[in-house]
């Protein structure tokens, strides 16, 4: 953690929900005037597209059907890692881009599936915010949670999450639902193993559940909307938190447990606007009186 340099970490799996959060953030920066640089975590991939590929192969030979980008091996961790100590002690790093489509090959100049060249960042920011799939990683290797100074898990119930990403790459990136089943499949070991012990590290998670039924996510025409869901909010130190407030400000909200808040589904940029900015505001006021 870094008083000067804070970090916030938002973790989630492909499908969760992170890049919507993203914008929830980046509302609070502007609006409270916060400098903050954004690194993504498919820039710490270790492997371009068509390295991936050739991976796989490799592994599927090997009789390992457990490897996917979800996977420790498949990222460079310590490189995050480095990211994140440079960036806490100095307000500098570096990063890259992974371009996913024509689209971002047109701006960044770069084949869609390769990276950009790594690039310094970090000059006069504020926060660097991170998003993607490791930023709360403690393994062996590597202890990201420690170094980041709030940390947020997005969470949606699995089936729910499988819905959302089975929609997203059919629409945006062509691929059938036969071919989405095999990427959630290939990714359970992983995902078992490398994202789910990220939420024990968090400091808040938003977990969406649906109120409709999602028993069988594979032939859901549409993904449940906000007002077809509740979100439970954890904290994992509810100390300090208002929570009569909360309540009284969110319409339909409750306490389920002495640490968590349910809220209805369309209330969640509402409650992550009434969680989070005291809490960016507090960080940011503290690291300007340090430099």
């Amino acid at each position: 953690m870094s008083n000067k340099f804070p970090i916030i970490s938002v973790v989630g799996s492909s499908g969760a929900g992170t890049s919507t959060v993203k914008g929830t953030f980046e509302q609070i920066f502007r609006r409270e005037g916060v400098k903050a640089v954004s690194i993504e975590g498919d820039a710490f991939h270790r492997y371009n597209r068509a390295e991936m590929k050739a991976e796989l192969q490799r592994r599927y030979a090997a009789d390992d059907r457990t490897f996917s980008h979800f996977s420790y091996e498949a990222n460079e961790l310590g490189e995050l890692e480095r990211v994140f100590r440079d960036f806490g002690e100095t307000g500098k790093g570096r990063t890259r881009v992974y371009v996913h489509d024509a689209v971002e090959a047109e701006r960044h100049g770069v084949p869609p599936g390769e990276f950009t060249a790594w690039a310094p960042f970090g000059e006069g920011a504020d926060v660097l915010f991170y998003e993607g799939l490791h930023g709360c990683v403690v393994n062996d290797e590597v202890n990201l949670a420690a170094l980041a100074d709030l940390k947020i898990g997005v969470v949606p119930v699995v089936n729910l999450e499988w819905i959302q990403k089975i929609h997203r790459d059919r629409a945006a990136r062509g691929y059938s639902t036969e071919a989405v089943t095999d990427t959630i499949l290939r990714r359970m070991h992983a995902y078992v193993h490398c994202i789910c012990p990220q939420f024990t590290e968090t400091d808040i998670n938003f977990q969406r559940v649906p109120v409709v039924d999602t028993s069988n996510p594979f032939i859901a025409r549409w993904i449940p909307t906000a007002d077809e869901s509740l979100v439970v909010i954890r904290f994992r130190n509810p100390r300090g938190i208002d929570f009569p407030y909360l309540i009284s400000m969110i319409h339909g909200s409750w306490m389920s447990r002495a640490n968590s808040v349910v809220v209805p589904g369309n209330k969640l940029d509402l409650a992550m606007q009434l969680i989070l900015t005291p809490l960016i505001v507090r960080l940011v006021t503290t690291a300007r009186k340090l430099r």
